[in-house]
C-alpha cells in the first residue's frame, strides 16, 4: 500500500483503505477501483491523496500508531463536544467531554504499547471535517512526544486531554474569518488570537478537568522567544504541555490542506519545525518530535540523488530522513542510514 497524491491518481488504481465520511459512514470501500467521479470527488471535499495498492507496494504495511476505529470514535466525540459547545449546551457538551476523556485513556494504552512505532501516516482530512480531525491528530502527535520523554500515565492523560482541546475556543469565533481566503485584517488576526484565553475560560467556568489540561489550551500558541499569545511568555515560563502541542499543532496544520493553501510534505514541514527549534519552538521537544515523525513516510516514492526511483519501506527512529527503501525498477533494498553517497532529493509523483 502506497499514498498517492490526488493529482497523479490514474482510473482502475484499487483503493488500500477503507475511506469514511464526515459523519464516520463508509464511503469507499478497500479494493474499489478508483473512477474519474471518484477523483473528482476526492478534490471537491480536499482529500491531499488515498492510499492505493498495486505491484510496486503490494508487501507494504501502513500502521497506524492508533487503531483506526479508535480515531474515527475519537473524531465523532470531539465534533460533538465542540458543536454543543458552540450552541451553549452545557449537559450534552459534558457527556461529549467524559466520553472522549475514556477515549484519550485507550489512545494512551494505544500510543504506550506502539512507543517504538515512527508515526508514518499521512492523515486523509477534508476541508469540512478539519478541525476535529486536527484535533486528534495534534493530541496522537503530542502523547508520542510525551511517551517520548518517558512521562507517566497520568501525565499523558492530561497532555493528551489538553491537545484534543487546544482549539475549542475556536468555536466562539466567526466562522468566516476563520476561513477566510487571503490576508486577515488586523482586527481578523485579533480575533483569531483571542481562542486560547477563549477554549481556557470556557474548559475552566464549566468542566472539572486537570489544571494541567486547560492551561496547556492557554498556552499552544506562546512561543519560545516570546512572540506568541496570549501572553508573550518565553521559555519556561510556557507550559511543558503548551511546548509540545506548540509543535504537534503547528506540524499538522501545515501538512493539511486547507480551502486558502495546499498542505506541505512531511519533509517541508519537519524542516520548518527544526528550523524554528530554539526560538519559535522548545529545542528539546522540537528534537524528539524530528527523531518520532517520519520526514517520508512509509509507502512514499522518492527521487534519489543518483537518479533511481524507490519505495520507502521502513522507518528509523533518529534516521527519519534516512529510511529503508526498494528501488523500484530492479527491487534491491537498501537502508540509506548506513550509506553515505545516496540521499532522497525530492518526492517522486509516479
Amino acid at each position: 500500500m502506497r499514498f498517492v497524491p490526488i493529482p497523479c491518481l490514474k482510473e482502475n488504481m484499487i483503493l488500500g483503505k477503507n475511506l469514511y465520511s464526515n459523519n464516520n459512514q463508509l464511503l469507499l470501500r478497500e479494493g474499489q477501483p478508483i473512477t474519474r467521479s471518484y477523483i473528482k470527488k476526492f478534490e471537491e471535499i480536499g482529500l491531499q491523496g488515498i492510499y492505493i495498492k498495486d505491484n510496486i507496494s503490494q508487501d507494504i504495511e501502513i500502521k497506524d500508531i492508533i487503531h483506526n476505529g479508535l480515531r474515527r470514535k475519537i473524531i465523532q466525540r470531539t465534533k460533538d463536544l465542540f458543536l454543543y459547545a458552540q450552541k451553549n449546551n452545557d449537559k450534552q457538551a459534558f457527556i461529549a467531554l467524559n466520553q472522549s476523556e475514556k477515549i484519550v485513556e485507550k489512545i494512551v494504552e494505544d500510543i504506550i504499547s506502539n512507543r517504538n512505532l515512527i508515526v508514518n501516516m499521512i492523515d486523509l482530512k477534508t476541508f469540512d471535517d478539519y478541525t476535529f480531525q486536527h484535533s486528534v491528530n495534534v493530541a496522537v502527535l503530542s502523547l508520542v512526544v510525551g511517551v517520548a520523554v518517558n512521562m507517566d500515565r497520568e501525565r499523558l492523560y492530561k497532555l493528551g486531554l489538553g491537545a484534543l482541546l487546544h482549539d475549542i475556543g475556536k468555536v466562539f469565533v466567526d466562522k468566516t474569518i476563520l476561513n477566510k481566503e487571503g490576508r486577515l485584517t488586523d482586527s481578523e488576526y485579533a480575533k483569531i488570537k483571542e481562542h486560547p484565553h477563549a477554549g481556557y475560560q470556557y474548559l475552566k467556568s464549566k468542566f472539572v478537568i486537570p489544571a494541567l489540561s486547560y492551561i496547556a489550551v492557554l498556552d499552544h500558541h506562546e512561543r519560545y522567544d516570546g512572540t506568541g499569545y496570549p501572553n508573550g511568555k518565553t521559555g519556561d515560563h510556557i507550559s511543558v504541555f503548551g511546548r509540545i502541542i506548540a509543535i504537534a499543532d503547528v506540524y499538522d496544520a501545515l501538512i493539511s490542506n486547507r480551502p486558502y493553501r495546499k498542505g506541505l510534505l512531511p519533509s517541508e514541514a519537519i524542516e520548518y519545525i527544526m528550523g524554528g527549534s530554539g526560538t519559535l519552538f522548545d529545542p528539546n521537544f522540537a528534537t524528539v518530535f524530528s527523531r518520532k515523525v517520519a520526514v517520508y513516510p512509509v509507502g512514499t516514492c522518492v527521487k534519489l540523488s543518483d537518479g533511481r526511483i524507490a519505495i520507502v519501506v521502513e522507518n528509523f527512529e533518529g534516521y527519519t530522513t534516512r529510511p529503508k527503501i526498494r528501488i523500484i525498477e530492479t527491487e534491491e533494498i537498501l537502508e540509506l542510514r548506513n550509506i553515505n553517497n545516496i540521499t532522497i532529493t525530492g518526492i517522486a509523483e509516479i
